[in-house]
């Protein structure tokens, strides 16, 4: 991967300064600007729109790859980015290219004629723009934060809508009642269209339900209209019409069979037939989810000591509990001792994460992140020796690797976790 160039980072920068706050949360910005621009969210393809608090990005990664196999020409919505912004944008299946969406970006900054606009506002007019301007199939559009007020909720007729695990996350914007932060996610169901939900606790499936009647949403539950497990080697998908004998999805740890089943409900929503869907389930490929690392200055340094190494981009308790249970399976099968290089921002929940791994991680090296606003390693390092995790601090990724190397002469198994930010430090690398 390479990073932006300095005229994408330029343009980037200049948007950053046309609102006061990196967030704010509604509708009313993007759609005056999305009415300047002609209204090009009313002439996207048909879209699947994608909330919740963990599994967003996996679930569109297994549904790309499902459409992708049955040739279908897709557009795909995402964020946060891990190395270049181009990520965030796939354009009939390719990355968009730097000059095309330069472009679009100066046609929003135009249009919006300086008004307040926040970030993720003109970058998702612009992603609309570039959408509405280049023939496609489907669109898989992922939620930035929330649901209800996201800049993506100006789409009011969706082919259907998909809400993976909701939990505890971006306390500041979306408070800490978790029925609350569900009733916000369930802002982008609308009437009429077919809705589905991963596994949820009791709490948010109520409410999910509730919001539901309340919209007209057809919403499908799964564990009661359809399920996703393994068995044998296999993934059985499963609803009240049919049942497929499917291949284990390509992205690893139990909470994927949730993900990707999630993914089969919408695939079969979109007509896309079951050979595809296997084939998808095959190929899906997100970085920085359960990867292991095999190339680069990073992996070559633990591969020369004969340690694994493995990026996970999870940075709340919610995705640290399926995190540390891919890891204890992994254990099982081949124990290794378990240190974890993390870095994680200030207003994360960093006790919460690292109580997942209470009694198995070995060994925690703290590292800050940079350019952003991240808890002092001394602070994690308190955090995990309260949880009886023997903590050290470094100043980058490979000072922490080369600290976790000279530890001992036991094999190892690092994980580099804490943060997207972090995960893209890591793949930049």
């Amino acid at each position: 991967m390479r990073k932006d160039s300095q005229a994408l980072t330029a343009a980037l920068q200049k948007l950053e300064h046309l609102h006061p706050k990196k967030i704010d949360l509604g509708l009313s910005r993007i759609q005056h600007v999305l009415k300047k621009l002609g209204h090009p969210e009313r002439s996207l393809p048909p879209t699947v729109h994608i909330a919740g608090t963990n599994g967003k990005g996996s679930t569109t990664a297994f549904l790309r790859a499902m459409a992708e196999a049955q040739d279908l020409r897709v557009h795909v919505y995402t964020s946060p980015h891990l190395v270049s912004f181009c990520e965030r944008i796939v354009l009939a299946n390719e990355m968009i290219n730097e000059d095309v969406l330069l472009d679009i970006l100066g046609r929003v900054q135009d249009a919006n004629e300086g008004q307040p606009l926040s970030f993720f506002e003109a970058t998702t007019a612009a992603a609309f723009l570039a959408f509405s301007e280049t023939p496609a199939d489907i669109l898989i559009l992922e939620v930035g934060l929330g649901g209800r007020f996201d800049a993506t909720n100006v789409i009011d007729h969706p082919a259907t809508v998909g809400i993976t695990p909701i939990d505890y996350d971006h306390a500041e914007f979306l408070g800490r009642d978790l029925a609350g932060i569900a009733r916000e996610k369930a802002g982008i169901l609308k009437a009429h269209t077919p809705a589905f939900s991963a596994e949820q606790s009791p709490i948010v499936r109520a409410v999910l339900e509730t919001e539901a009647a309340k919209s007209k949403a057809k919403l499908k539950n799964m564990g009661e209209h359809f399920n996703a497990y393994a068995q044998q080697g296999r993934l059985i998908y499963e609803d009240d019409n049919t049942l497929l004998d499917l291949p284990l999805p390509a992205l690893r740890g139990a909470h994927q069979i949730n993900n990707a089943g999630l993914a089969i409900a919408l695939a079969r929503a979109m007509l896309i037939d079951e050979a595809a869907i296997a084939k998808g389930l095959e190929t899906a490929s997100w970085p920085a989810r359960l990867q292991a690392l095999t190339s680069g200055a990073l992996a070559e340094t633990a591969h020369a000591s004969g340690a694994q190494l493995w990026l996970d981009g999870g940075h709340n308790p919610h995705a640290a509990r399926a995190l540390a249970s891919a890891l204890a399976e992994l254990d099982a099968t081949e124990p290794r001792p378990l240190t974890l290089i993390m870095g994680m921002l200030a207003n994360k929940n960093a006790p919460g994460f690292l109580d997942a791994f209470e009694g198995l991680a070995h060994s925690l090296i703290a590292v800050p992140i940079s350019d952003h606003a991240s808890l002092s390693p001394e602070n994690l390092m308190d955090i995990a020796k309260g949880r009886g995790i023997k903590a050290y601090a470094a100043d980058s990724l490979m000072d922490a690797l080369n600290l976790a190397m000279g530890q001992s002469k036991e094999p190892k198994r690092i994980l580099i976790c804490g943060s997207l930010y972090l995960a893209g430090e890591a793949l930049a690398l």
